[in-house]
């Protein structure tokens, strides 16, 4: 608590509040669904997976331990990679008519997040579906203080939804996507196999572990909790809080194991010991995102994937146009993060050392290089897009895109620089190439 970042300020916040579910990780763990579900007090359970996965033996391993433990099991699996409201829609009225006391979740963040949002809309049903999404872009409507008891079991290594209060959804109207923030969303426990893993194909490890880093690199760059105003009202504070001690540790772990394995993993997928740690990275940085929020990583990436043309992603069976999300995260990272650490040299500096950067010789003034540069070559080892000319995207581009991320007002919010629109448009034109 000793660190100057996170020293008092006037009017500022002077607590912070941790929250993660119980959580089990481990080859084999799948096996331990039907005990750990019964033991949530679940007798008929619904199962939400996606299409893709369906027919998978990791599906088939959870709803064999679900029915040797006695418990009745109704599967959903309307899901599109990449969440959106319609799935969750479908997933309400799944809840609403299953007569369900417990939820199972398989799949990857997109499953998890329709999960928790099902729960929410299926058991609280709203007149408009932005009513729970905070304004200026939802009407702010207090959730419930109670789910179902909800049982996460992710299948892919990036997104740490098992270990988070949130749903981020793309609300097909508007295009884009926007998250759903509240302590009631958090699964009660996660059980975390990385044998899920073995079979991804290496964009999709790529992608999923440029979402991780990200997660990571933002969590421990973010603005200080203790810069965010102070809640007198435990209820209603956030646990999208802002950097914090706790959330430290976790997110510094995670990035020393992208920055030793996340080459390897893309790389060879018998390579167990590369894969599975990145399954316990993607986990460590969503306790750390799950109590920190994310920043402008996570907001620009928005507007990529709102505007977005004919472009696509080898190894993901959707058709075009489709930028997966940790791809649409990376993109940008190096520009926002040259931009951001002249607010925090130190905090970058930290991060770029866990990472694995090239310090010699540099100072904290030399972060946020050092940060672009790391960022940039493992971009080209992973063979993903390096920039936003890349995937489609033209210098013309660049004002409709600061105004599709400047709607994720919170996200902007939490950096530990002031982010005006030009600013938004500066980052972005910087991260046309490099």
């Amino acid at each position: 608590m000793g660190c100057q970042y996170f020293d008092p300020c006037a009017g500022g916040a002077d607590s912070f509040t941790i929250a993660i579910p119980r959580y089990t990780f481990g080859r084999g763990c799948l096996a331990e669904a039907g005990t750990r579900a019964s033991a949530l007090g679940m007798t008929r359970v619904g199962l939400f997976t996606d299409p893709h996965l369906r027919d998978s033996a990791y599906v088939a391993s959870v709803i064999e331990a679900l029915g040797q433990a006695g418990l009745d099991v109704a599967v959903f699996d309307e899901i599109t990679i990449e969440a959106d409201d319609a799935s969750v829609e479908r997933g309400a009225r799944f809840v609403a008519d299953g007569n369900f006391d417990g939820v199972v979740s398989v799949g990857g963040g997109s499953v998890i997040d329709t999960a928790k949002a099902s729960m929410l809309y299926g058991l609280h049903p709203v007149e408009d579906f932005l009513d729970y999404f905070a304004p200026p872009l939802g009407g702010g409507k207090p959730m419930p203080n109670r789910l179902l008891p909800h049982l996460a079991c992710p299948t892919t290594s990036g997104t740490g939804s098992e270990c988070t209060s949130i749903s981020v959804l793309r609300i097909t109207e508007l295009e884009t996507k926007f998250v759903l923030a509240n302590p009631v969303l958090l699964a009660h426990e996660a059980l975390v196999d990385p044998a899920c893993c073995d079979t991804l194909p290496p964009r999709i490890v790529a992608s999923t572990g440029f979402d991780l880093l990200c997660h990571a690199l933002e969590c421990y760059t973010a603005k200080a909790y203790t810069r965010w105003e102070r809640q007198p009202d435990p209820r209603k504070r956030p646990l999208i809080q802002g950097a914090n001690p706790w959330s430290d540790l976790p997110a510094a772990r995670a990035l020393e194991i992208v920055g030793q394995y996340l080459e390897r993993g893309v790389a060879d997928a018998a390579d167990h010991e590369a894969r599975d740690q990145l399954m316990w990275g993607a986990s460590l940085a969503g306790m750390a995102f799950g109590n920190t929020g994310t920043h402008l990583g996570h907001a620009l990436s928005y507007g990529v994937t709102h505007l977005m043309r004919n472009i696509t992603t080898d190894d993901y069976p959707v058709a075009a146009p489709f930028i997966p999300h940790g791809i649409s995260v990376i993109l940008s990272a190096p520009a926002i993060f040259r931009y951001t650490a002249e607010a925090a040299p130190e905090r970058h500096y930290e991060a770029a050392r866990f990472l694995a950067c090239d310090l010699a010789d540099a100072t904290p003034a030399d972060a946020g290089e050092a940060l672009a540069t790391r960022l940039i070559g493992l971009m080209r080892k992973t063979g993903v897009p390096v920039g936003l000319q890349a995937v489609g995207f033209a210098p013309a581009d660049v004002p409709a895109l600061a105004a599709s991320s400047a709607r994720q007002v919170r996200a902007i919010n939490n950096a530990p620089r002031e982010t005006s629109r030009d600013d938004i448009e500066n980052i972005y034109a910087a991260a046309m190439s490099y």
